[in-house]
Order: C-alpha cells, then structure tokens, then sequence
C-alpha cells in the first residue's frame, strides 16, 4: 500500500497488506512483568528528603508538582506523550512491604518515623494528565500532580522514569511513521534494550503508528499485533537456502516472509518464487544498499509474475533512512535500534518540579491557599503556580499555539483542553484501549502545521504561550 502524501499516517494499514500476518492477543496488562511494589523505584534522596520533611512539618504541606520539558531534543518540532497508563498501573503498586522497610531501616536510609509512615503510604492526592498520543511542546505541564508534598515528592523518580522513556520513544516513532508516509513499520527492537524497556518501547511505538511488534510480551500485555518468521541462522542451520525456504513455506505457508540477502539476493529470490509460486507474501532485504537492491528485487519479482509479492526492508534504520527510502519499492520497514534508542533522543529530558504549595505547613495546610514557587537557578529556571493548558487552533483547526496558564482556561471555541483527570483523591480514573491512544495521536499530528512533519532541524511546530495569573493566591 503506497501513498504520495508525505507523512501519512499509517494506524490503518494492515500487517497483513505486506504479507506479515501479525497475530493479536487480547490485553493481559501485566504492565512490566514485575508483580512487586514500585515504592523502590526510586531514589535515595526521595526519601531522605521525606524524612527530614516529617521532622520540619513540611511533608504534610500540600504541593503542586508538574512535568513539563524545558526544551524539546535538537532539531525536534514536537514531543509525543506516552507512558501515562504505565505510571497510573505503578502508582497503584506503590507500596513499601515488611522486606522493603527492613531493607531501608537496616541500610541506615530512614529513621523510624520515616518507616512508619512509609509503611502506610498510600498516595491519596490528584494526578491529571495529557492524553496518551497527544504532543507536547516546551513548557507544557504534561503531568500534574497535587497531593502533600511527602507523598508527592515520592513519585518524582518514578514518574520520569516511564515518561522519559515512553516519551522519547513514541516522539522518535511518530518521525518515523511520518518519514515512511503511509506503509507500515514494524517494532523489532527487543534485542537492542533491557527486556522490559523492550515492552514498553513497543507499546510506545505503537501509540505513535508502528503497526506491529516482534516482542510476544507487548503482544501479550497490551494486544499490540505481532509478527515475525526467520533470521539468518534459519537459513545457515539448513544445508542449503532451498531447503530452508522449503520448510519455512511447508510450516507457515506462502503468506510468509522469505529473508532473502543470506548468500546471493537474486538467486534467493528466483529460488522463493519457484518453491512458492507467484503468490509468495513477501520478501525481506537486511543488508546491502538498501534503495538500491529494493529496485533490482522488484523488478526480478515482477519478471517472474510474482506482482503482488511485497518488500519488507530492515537493517538499521532510522527516519532519515526510511526517509530516503520513499522512492524505493519497499511496501514495510523494520526498525529496532533507532527506535528502542529514541533516534539518537534516548529521553525526552522531562523534569517533575514543585510550583506551588500551601502558604502554610501543618496539618491545616489543606486548608491554606498555594503560593507559587519557582528556582531561579542559572540555566534551569522554572514557572511557578500550578498550569492549566489548551492548544489553541485556527478556523481551519490548525495548531497555532500552546496556551499555558496560571488561572483555569474557560472552554471556548478554537482552544482544545489538554489536561485530562487521570487520578482522583488516590484513585486511578482513567482507562482507555490502547487503540485510543494511537487514535489521539493521529488526530494530533493531522493538527499540527505542515512544517511539524520535517526532518530537517527546526524549531517546535507552534510556541508556547504563558500567561500569568491575575494573583499569586489560588
């Protein structure tokens, strides 16, 4: 399936329009494979800053803390959220167990007033949040989060390690999706990254527009379809690459995937084709000059009548790879260690920074007014008062402006609402198919000006405009 608008989008095209047959699961939501609580994952001074906060009162003052980038990667025009739902599913495990405290209090790392309270943590305060899919610009308060600031303050490392990660990952795949305008690209990047950051980079992918993934754990935590058929060795383990291909076809029918550059890509192909007839599914090229090679196989295909035979092309690409492929005959890409890396942008560089807490401390503060707070530290400076944000669109329902304030932003034409209620009062709120997600961002990136989608490197798509609140008291 081609299309020859630049940057289509391609949650629509099928795995199986390139022969690849991806198989889907229904969603299990085992989020990371790990059943114990994610209280630990964290880092030391969280909860020494805890403990010394219990002493001064101050754990109990109530605060507002936001994520929010500084600036996108270089060269980036837009950010994409992902890794929300993964936060919300480690925030209802974050607890601290007997094995846990005693760890702590025997390595000397909180007193007994910090374990006790750790203890019995639970966080009960209120998270909002960009929809997972949506994009995100320099400035925007991506998450929220408004609790005490002991129980807040916990969550910090937490919740920048998923979003970092996811966000990164998503923001890298929605380039590529873009550079491949319109034909599928599959995830294939387990071999490239930690076991379970490969699960989550595949779930991020997927919200972006990847159409499948080879990873079985994504498959089976979130439905995400997968696919897959041989590598290299297949072919080496056999006694020659007729025989090899001869059992791939009798095991998984014509449909599939030959991998053709093991030895010799012409007789490779011409060898496929007789095995399986003009209706082989496709053919996969991994090495070599890639547009090239792709011209010269499709040319061999369609002289031995396998027109409808298709191209998966792999061997590390990137979006500037898949970029220069569009004039090639390829009908699918697969991409692994770009993606799982984030294109060369392995972390969004997300902050989670406290911007307002209650005038006073005490067991009263709930009560108290906020009062915004902000550093002035040289380089790092932040916005102080807890944000409200809306993309503001034109009459055309174009993207103009990131629209970040201090005071409730009223609904009104042409300014969309980003900030979504994702927990409330410690209760998770939200829950949404992932499908959702992969929708969201489709319609966020129709939104987005045209020079949004350029590869080459430019400032973010639209500005971010702040305005301030008309008093410093909440």
């Amino acid at each position: 399936m081609r299309t020859g608008r630049r940057g289509a989008y391609a949650s629509n095209v099928t795995t199986e329009a390139v022969g690849l047959r991806a198989t889907r699961a229904p969603p299990s939501y085992r989020a990371d494979g790990d059943r114990r609580g994610t209280g630990l994952l964290t880092d030391h001074y969280e909860l020494t800053m805890v403990q010394a906060a219990l002493r001064s009162g101050a754990a109990h003052r109530r605060a507002v803390f936001e994520v929010f980038a500084r600036q996108l990667p270089p060269g980036r025009r837009y950010g994409v959220v992902a890794g929300t739902a993964r936060l919300t599913e480690a925030l209802r495990r974050f607890r601290y167990d007997a094995a846990d405290i005693s760890f702590l209090r025997s390595a000397g790392i909180v007193d007994d007033a910090t374990a006790e309270y750790l203890a019995s943590y639970r966080f009960t305060g209120n998270i909002l949040g960009y929809g997972e899919g949506d994009c995100y610009f320099p400035g925007s308060p991506i998450l929220v989060v408004e609790s005490t600031f002991a129980q807040a303050v916990l969550l910090e490392t937490l919740a920048l390690s998923i979003l970092n990660h996811d966000c990164a990952i998503a923001s890298a795949a929605s380039r590529m999706v873009n550079a491949a305008a319109g034909r599928p690209i599959i995830e294939m990047g387990g071999r490239r990254t930690h076991e379970l950051a490969a699960v989550a980079a595949a779930r991020a992918a997927y919200i972006a527009g990847f159409a499948c993934t080879s990873n079985l754990r994504a498959g089976q935590d979130y439905g995400i379809p997968t696919a897959g058929t041989s590598a290299h060795a297949f072919t080496l383990v056999h006694d020659d690459e007729r025989q090899a291909f001869s059992v791939q076809l009798d095991a998984l029918g014509p449909g599939t995937t030959l991998l053709v550059d093991t030895f010799d890509v012409e007789a490779a192909v011409r060898t496929g084709v007789e095995l399986a007839g003009p209706g082989l599914g496709a053919v996969r090229i991994d090495s070599g000059d890639l547009p090239v090679v792709a011209g010269q196989v499709r040319a061999l295909l369609d002289s031995l009548g396998a027109t409808s035979t298709r191209i998966v092309i792999s061997s590390d690409l990137d979006e500037y790879s898949i970029a220069t492929l569009a004039a090639a005959p390829g009908d699918a890409y697969g991409v692994g260690t770009s993606l799982v890396t984030g294109s060369g942008a392995p972390t969004a560089g997300l902050v989670y920074k406290l911007v307002a807490r209650a005038a006073s401390a005490g067991r009263a503060a709930d009560r108290a007014p906020l009062r915004p707070v902000a550093k002035r530290s040289a380089g790092k400076p932040t916005r102080g008062g807890r944000k409200w944000a809306a993309r503001r669109l034109d009459a055309d329902g174009q993207a103009v402006a990131e629209v970040v304030s201090e005071m409730p932003l009223p609904k009104v034409a042409g300014e969309r609402p980003l900030l979504g209620e994702l927990v409330r009062d410690g209760e998770v709120v939200t829950g949404e198919p992932l499908a959702a997600a992969r929708d969201r961002h489709r319609k966020a990136i129709a939104e987005l000006p045209a020079d949004a989608l350029a590869l080459s490197p430019g400032q973010p798509a639209i500005p971010t405009l702040f305005e301030p609140a008309a008093d410093s008291d909440r």
